[in-house]
């Protein structure tokens, strides 16, 4: 427990000074939000690294990340300070409206040669972008004749290696139909501990890594974009930005779905529709 002085009884000194200071260069740096609230859990979750630099207490550490000389320190801190959590097909009813509403509308476009392009912004470890080439594929037995791309990005750069391997644990895999596990993933040769995504959806993904409080920009026009459970940690200020950004990124008739417990502010509120849970459409 984190007494008054800011310190954990025989433990490492973590003062409301150290945590202002991590807050706010994750804040310039990544665009996190990171209420004093969350001191505890921020101490939890720095505290084995900072012991593992043979530091004693967290101003040295503070120092050490908000210095020029970072370097890779920025890495660990930053898988910290995020937390990776996902699974396929999660939010079904989003993957429900691409099948029935969404992928139908660019059906004739796709056919005609026209290019298909989605981003998966925040991707974690890959689970979303990999579930939307599946549902991609099932509407579209032919998909991979068509000119159809996804790219999936992540701030992390750990957790895009984890995206790229497309291997999974077997438990990752409870909870889907036997439709979907047959659809997603192909024998393993790390054996049936693992789950390895297909080969033709491996190569409908392409991953990168982007900071979305960064200045991205997009060669072509998107059909639809995933952002779900990651402009939540943004300030308000930061997602009015993204969200005019999104909309600016799409197509006339594109898509916009986000998590569950987000919503849309700001000039954003007339730029889109809703056309379904959490789920919007391009005015």
């Amino acid at each position: 427990m984190i007494n008054r002085s800011g310190s954990i009884a025989g433990d490492l000194v973590f003062t409301d000074a150290d945590f202002q200071a991590i807050s706010t260069h994750a804040a310039q740096r990544y665009g996190l939000d990171i209420k004093i609230e969350k001191k505890g859990l921020i101490y939890a979750r720095l505290a084995r690294r900072i012991r593992a630099l043979g530091m004693t207490d967290f101003r040295s550490y503070c120092a050490m990340v908000t210095g020029p000389n970072a370097g890779a320190e920025q890495e660990e801190l930053l898988s910290a300070l995020t937390t990776n959590v996902s699974s396929f097909y999660r939010e079904r009813h989003h993957f429900e409206m691409l099948k029935q509403s969404v992928l139908p509308q660019l059906r004739e476009q796709a056919l005609h040669g026209n290019k298909i392009r989605i981003w998966s912004a925040g991707c974690s470890a890959g689970q979303e972008p990999y579930s939307i080439a599946a549902t991609l594929c099932e509407a579209w037995p032919d998909a991979g004749s068509l000119d159809i791309q996804i790219l999936a990005t992540d701030v992390d750069p750990r957790i895009l290696e984890k995206a790229k391997s497309a291997n999974y644990r077997a438990s990752e895999g409870d909870g889907l139909s036997p439709e979907q596990r047959k659809g997603l993933f192909e024998p393993s040769a790390k054996g049936a501990e693992k789950l390895q995504v297909r080969s033709h959806l491996r190569k409908m993904v392409n991953f990168d890594q982007i900071n979305l409080v960064s200045d991205w920009r997009h060669a072509s026009p998107l059909d639809f974009i995933f952002c779900r459970n990651v402009v939540i940690y943004f300030e308000r200020a930061t997602q009015h930005r993204l969200w005019r950004r999104f909309n600016d990124s799409l197509v006339s008739s594109g898509h916009l779905f986000i998590g569950h417990s987000e919503r849309l502010s700001g000039p954003a509120e007339s730029q889109f529709r809703n056309v379904g849970i959490t789920a919007f459409a391009k005015n």
